[in-house]
């Protein structure tokens, strides 16, 4: 995640939307049961913890695959081969 946008995500003062989800009762009581557990002052806060840190793991995750994509890209007007180029990717994924 870029520096900027991960300063962003830190402020205290960013506008804040309600919203209303229906979970099921006894996830909430686990979520009350483990927040303090865990240090955090309520399970709302521990649920906002836990989409932060998924948003943040898919945010990088999509940003990554964009970034090679681009340079998949670059490399093809460049005259590198396909063969070179799935090798590489291969070799990256392993």
């Amino acid at each position: 995640m870029r520096t900027n946008n991960l300063l962003n995500r830190i402020r205290k003062d960013r506008p804040m939307t309600m919203i209303s989800l229906r979970i099921p009762e006894d996830v909430i009581d686990d979520l009350k049961r483990i927040a303090p557990l865990l240090g955090f002052s309520g399970y709302q806060a521990l649920i906002k913890a836990y989409i932060g840190q998924g948003l943040r793991v898919d945010i990088e995750s999509l940003e990554g695959e964009l970034q090679v994509s681009a340079l998949l890209e670059s490399l093809r007007k460049r005259g590198v081969s396909e063969e070179i180029l799935k090798d590489a990717v291969a070799e990256m994924e392993s």
